[in-house]
């Protein structure tokens, strides 16, 4: 039988829970003992996976965080997608912050934190980290041209784009790094107002 249009197959989501499992298991590991110090091997027994299964998965060691990234950068842009185009951008953002899909990847702030904390300290990780960054402003870029009329192509747009991300990225990284974290979604809103990201939007409809 064919999947359900729009839904990924059993099988594509089976995959992406051994995905999502081996990044967890990834982080966890890499904060408690260390990047250099976990062995793909300590990764695959922890995860109750093989070395061959691993591998079919991620090609090294710094890919396994790769699926957190690839899925976080999905979510934000289905949801700044469903979200009416006159909206203000922030409100959006906020609304996605909102979406049950995101309250609970920070459903464990803790969690939540070590990994930011992992993905920005390990130079290797950090690489993938900021290309996912860029991937994701690719995505983004159709998404706010249909909220400005602009042309996909529009220069104004692309900046839009990078100013959402780079906002975004900061504010996480802050969250992070804090001894007595508030709330990230606040903190995103703050960001996102210090770089007048509404007004932006509004010059880029021209």
């Amino acid at each position: 039988m064919a999947a359900v249009r729009g839904r990924p197959s059993l099988t594509e989501r089976r995959r992406q829970e051994t995905r999502m499992e081996i990044a967890e298991t990834a982080a966890a590991l890499f904060s408690e003992r260390g990047y250099e110090a976990t062995t793909v091997e300590d990764i695959a027994s922890t995860a109750g996976i093989s070395l061959r299964t691993f591998y079919r998965y991620c090609a090294a060691k710094e890919d396994a965080l790769t699926p957190v990234l690839t899925s976080s950068v999905g979510a934000l842009v289905e949801q700044l997608a469903g979200r009416p185009v006159d909206e203000p951008l922030t409100s959006a953002v906020r609304a996605a912050f909102d979406a049950p899909a995101s309250a609970q990847r920070l459903a464990d702030p803790d969690k939540a934190r070590r990994l930011i904390r992992v993905m920005g300290s390990v130079p290797a990780i950090r690489t993938r980290w900021l290309a996912a960054g860029r991937d994701m402003q690719d995505q983004l870029v159709p998404v706010l041209a249909a909220r400005t009329g602009a042309t996909e192509s529009s220069m104004e747009v692309r900046l839009l784009a990078c100013a959402l991300i780079d906002a975004l990225s900061v504010a996480m990284e802050h969250w992070a790094r804090q001894d007595e974290p508030g709330d990230v979604a606040e903190l995103t809103r703050r960001a996102l107002a210090y770089l007048r990201v509404d007004e932006l939007q509004a010059a880029a409809r021209g």
